[in-house]
């Protein structure tokens, strides 16, 4: 029963429960957040008007705690609970306890989260309700040899999914039927350990299709709408990494019909709120039933940029009884929308889930030149956030809005770039990748998007000379605004404020790092930003300059050939000096190392001789006490496998060294004392 309330739990965490607590503010309503012991300090915690722990760390103790979840509603006064997506948020019981607790639930009865959740039961009713299917088998019967039956029938590949199951686990392509019984005692495993039934369904595989979902919403009083579709063909396991909202290549025709079969799937089960109704869109533009979600997805911020509209108010008015705000003919869409899902994973390293602290997590609109109206970060992070093992890794979701397709990718790229993310490894430079790969820029789309195209999106970097370079002015320019001891114009090495000065910086790929070096000679002078430099690598030369902009924006200029990037410096200890560079197509991160021979000539003799990078002693070439004449080699440092050789800075003689053969060095570290001659 639907009724008004001014207080609301939401049960869940991180980006969704503060993009829920957002609009619930918005409209007046006192918000109150839930957590478990590794969440007490997370965002959504700190946002919330109110908090109440819930239980340790493990979902199954806290999150999924249905008795825990309705005693902190009844402690708050809290008259409503929103789920969120995941968790609790199709879970027909946790409904049910609401209700007798007289709690409304933020979502659809239960009876209609039953209907879909059984994933054979389901495609029966859309069967019933006119609504197309992929050919396959969805019956009661589970003998192995009737389900091999059923596949060599329907014709192979086939997709082996578990009836009651969900997030890619218990399903396969079985291509053959030599190899179908293999499959299917796979997938009955899988689907027996992670939703305790081993029931199967069969699909007819195919080959290239889109998953092109629609948004639906229906209301207490009968009213039903589509409020279009989204197309989340990338995917990576059957997770979805890129949405996009419309669907490239839709024509008014084929929106409008997989717009009312949508809208016939949610009466059919007696639906009220927001749903989403998944189809496979094959290239002939016919589409079939996959599922249906009964809650708000994540992606669903791009039909709201394209929409105009607030899903999440829609859920709370529909909650409280009233009608939908809008009725079909008065919904339009508007331009183009991206969401990119920002996940802590290693791409490289088959996307393992990644932990730490986010030392850094920034979004530098001003230094990338955008307005906040065409960006837009759901996040459920900040700063100094630690990324717990406990739950699943997304940290956030980019939203961007173009006038079309070929404008939001653009303003997607852009906004990739100016995200700075420190601390966690994550796919942001991935989903740049994706993003720019010719094929999705053209919408050549289909759900094995990643596996077609992995050759390119995961090939080894190679830099051109006009990368080096470029990092070799960032590195200079980002340690000279930092003014620190390790800041080559703060030090006392032989470099002069305001005179010429030849100055060797290597780089090289912190993922290879036997590979790729490169070696650029910066001739130039400290001055105003802007000042010319002359830069050598190899056989080719540069006139360069660097100039700062907003945010954390740089221009470089190679031989008038200027770029805008997105600029910083990252890490600890040996990669104090890793600099990063992205611009709206790539990112680009290389080890800094100063490497140049230190010239002492243009300054009087110092008393003692620093180590211009961070490195390793390789030998002493002289003993304490001995005299040596200026430009005699002292010593011997390697950094990035290749050797450096400090010199005599004048005649005198070596008193003592601090380091011996072996021993690790820091940039800036006194090597040496030395007494030059009167």
């Amino acid at each position: 029963m639907s009724h008004a309330f001014d207080t609301l739990l939401v049960a869940n965490r991180g980006e969704i429960a503060c993009r829920v607590m957002r609009t619930a503010r918005r409209m007046g309503l006192r918000t109150v957040a839930v957590y478990s012991d590794a969440d007490a300090g997370a965002r959504h915690v700190r946002e919330a008007d109110e908090a109440v722990r819930l239980g340790p760390a493990a979902a199954q103790a806290s999150y999924l705690d249905i008795q825990a979840v309705i005693a902190a509603a009844r402690r708050t006064g809290a008259g409503a609970v929103h789920p969120g997506y995941g968790f609790l948020s199709e879970n027909g019981d946790f409904v049910a306890a609401l209700a007798e607790a007289g709690i409304t639930f933020i979502g659809p009865p239960a009876s209609a989260i039953a209907a879909m959740g059984d994933k054979s039961a389901a495609k029966a009713r859309m069967h019933d309700a006119g609504v197309p299917l992929v050919p396959g088998y969805h019956g009661d019967s589970q003998d192995d040899a009737l389900l091999k039956a059923e596949a060599d029938r329907i014709g192979y590949p086939v997709l082996l999914k578990a009836s009651a199951g969900g997030g890619g686990k218990g399903m396969r392509v079985v291509e053959s039927t030599e190899t179908f019984q293999a499959a299917l005692d796979g997938c009955r495993r899988e689907s027996r350990a992670a939703f305790g039934d081993d029931r199967m369904l069969i699909e007819k595989y195919l080959t290239q299709p889109r998953h092109v979902e629609v948004q639906v919403f229906c209301d207490s009083q009968g009213n039903g709408v589509y409020l279009f579709e989204r197309d989340c063909s990338v995917q990576r396991r059957h997770q979805k990494v890129l949405e996009e909202a419309p669907a490239p290549g839709m024509t008014e025709a084929l929106r409008r019909e997989m717009g009312e079969a949508a809208v016939r799937a949610a009466r059919e089960i007696g639906y009220v709120g927001a749903g989403t109704v998944e189809f496979l869109l094959d290239a002939d533009n016919s589409f079939f039933f996959m599922e249906m979600n009964t809650r708000l997805q994540v992606e669903h911020p791009v039909t709201e940029m394209i929409t105009g509209q607030d899903l999440v108010e829609w859920q709370l008015r529909v909650a409280m009884g009233e009608a939908l705000p809008m009725a079909q003919e008065a919904l339009t869409i508007t331009g183009h929308s991206f969401e990119a899902r920002l996940y802590a994973e290693d791409p490289a390293q088959d996307f393992l889930p990644a932990t730490g602290t986010l030392s850094r997590f920034e979004l530098d609109l001003a230094g990338a030149g955008l307005e906040p109206a065409q960006v837009r970060l759901d996040s459920g992070v900040s700063s100094g956030d630690a990324v717990s093992m406990h739950y699943d890794p997304m940290l956030a979701k980019l939203i961007v809005h173009g006038d079309d397709r070929e404008q939001a990718l653009a303003t997607l790229n852009r906004a990739l770039a100016a995200l700075d993310i420190q601390g966690v490894t994550t796919n942001r430079d991935f989903l740049q990748r994706l993003a720019t790969h010719p094929a999705f820029r053209a919408a050549e789309l289909d759900t094995r998007f990643i596996e077609h195209h992995e050759a390119e999106l995961f090939a080894p970097r190679h830099y051109t000379a006009e990368e080096y370079a470029s990092a070799a002015l960032v590195g200079l320019h980002q340690l000279g605004q930092e003014r620190e001891s390790d800041s080559p114009w703060d030090r006392h090495d032989g470099f002069r404020l305001n005179a010429e000065h030849t100055i060797r910086i290597a780089l090289c790929d912190p993922s290879r790092i036997d590979d790729g070096d490169a070696v650029v000679t910066v001739e130039g002078k400290r001055a105003a930003p802007g000042a010319p430099w002359r830069l050598r690598i190899g056989e080719q030369t540069f006139d360069a300059t660097l100039q700062p902009l907003d945010g954390d924006a740089v221009a470089v200029t190679l031989d008038g050939h200027r770029r805008r990037l997105q600029t910083r410096l990252v890490g600890e200890g040996r990669e104090r000096n890793l600099v990063v560079m992205v611009d709206p197509r790539r990112e680009t991160r290389l080890f800094w190392r100063r490497i140049d021979a230190i010239d002492h000539g243009r300054q009087e003799a110092e008393s003692t001789l620093t180590a211009p990078m961070h490195g390793t002693v390789v030998t002493l070439l002289v003993q304490p006490g001995e005299r040596v004449e200026k430009g005699m080699a002292l010593m011997v440092m390697e950094a990035m496998k290749m050797e450096h050789t400090l010199t005599a800075p004048a005649d005198g003689q070596v008193e003592s060294f601090h380091f011996q053969a072996g021993d690790t060095v820091g940039q800036g570290d006194v090597l040496l004392e030395f007494a030059a001659d009167e």
